[in-house]
């Protein structure tokens, strides 16, 4: 991203602007450091409750983070936006992940490491995803992940769950970059043996499995939790079972 920020000492007062890198944080041995987080950082159960809320990835409260006077804010170039970040930057050490594979993550998860004083943790946690995801994958098939409803918006190449969904064994049919649109008429032409919905940005619910069953007669649809496909963290170290049993 051509950036560099220079740290002189080991941080104290730590903002995180993306939820799975704050769970890492977390795991890391950083929560008393961890001043703020964003409305969206729900894990570890509770930690919103004892730490200030700094508005959500793509739209920071300002004010608040001024106020807890932080002296390393952690980002990420997909969530989070880029006049913000170049606000931030202005005044504070802003670091920045771009993370578009699991090498990409367990790379974020050394310099964080490396940055915060938690080389050994994050080394440790490194290691046992990366034989986590050593394995040769079943091939399940074809498949579309989607991510939003009106409009339909799919998982496409260079992003983490294309990446991941390789990894477990399904072939994406999005062959356009990032995230694009589909229309109905779109998929049903893709015709995808599984069709997998995601829990979140938009919650799928049961309802839109029975809407897509109408039109997709040859397809398997399942509702998927998005974190065990989208969560570049630790979160990491719990996804194995569920993404090869899926």
């Amino acid at each position: 991203m051509h950036r560099t920020i220079e740290i002189s000492e080991r941080p104290q007062r730590i903002i995180s602007l993306v939820p799975s890198q704050t769970e890492l944080l977390v795991d890391l041995g950083l929560r008393e450091r961890l001043v703020g987080v964003t409305k969206f950082c729900v894990h570890p159960k509770g930690l919103k409750k004892e730490k200030t809320i700094i508005g959500g990835t793509k739209n920071f409260h300002f004010d608040k983070i001024d106020a807890l006077k932080p002296d390393l804010i952690i980002g990420n170039k997909e969530e989070n936006f880029m006049e913000g970040i170049e606000k931030l930057s202005e005044n504070y050490p802003v670091w920045m992940s771009n993370i578009y594979t699991l090498e990409d993550a367990l790379d974020m998860m050394l310099r964080i490491g490396e940055i915060t004083a938690t080389s050994s943790g994050a080394e440790a946690l490194a290691q046992k995803i990366h034989k986590d995801f050593d394995f040769l994958p079943e091939k399940k098939g074809s498949a579309v992940y989607l991510i939003w409803k009106d409009p339909i918006i799919a998982v496409g190449s260079k992003t983490f769950i294309d990446d991941i969904l390789t990894r477990v064994g399904f072939q994406n049919l999005i062959g356009k970059n990032r995230y694009p649109e589909l229309s109905i008429d779109e998929l049903e032409h893709l015709n995808p043996e599984y069709l997998l919905l995601s829990s979140e940005p938009y919650p799928f619910k049961q309802k839109h499995v029975d809407e897509f069953a109408y039109k997709l007669s040859n397809t398997k649809i399942q509702l998927v939790d998005g974190e065990m496909f989208s969560w570049y963290g630790s979160r990491l170290q719990h996804a194995k079972a569920y993404l090869q049993n899926i």
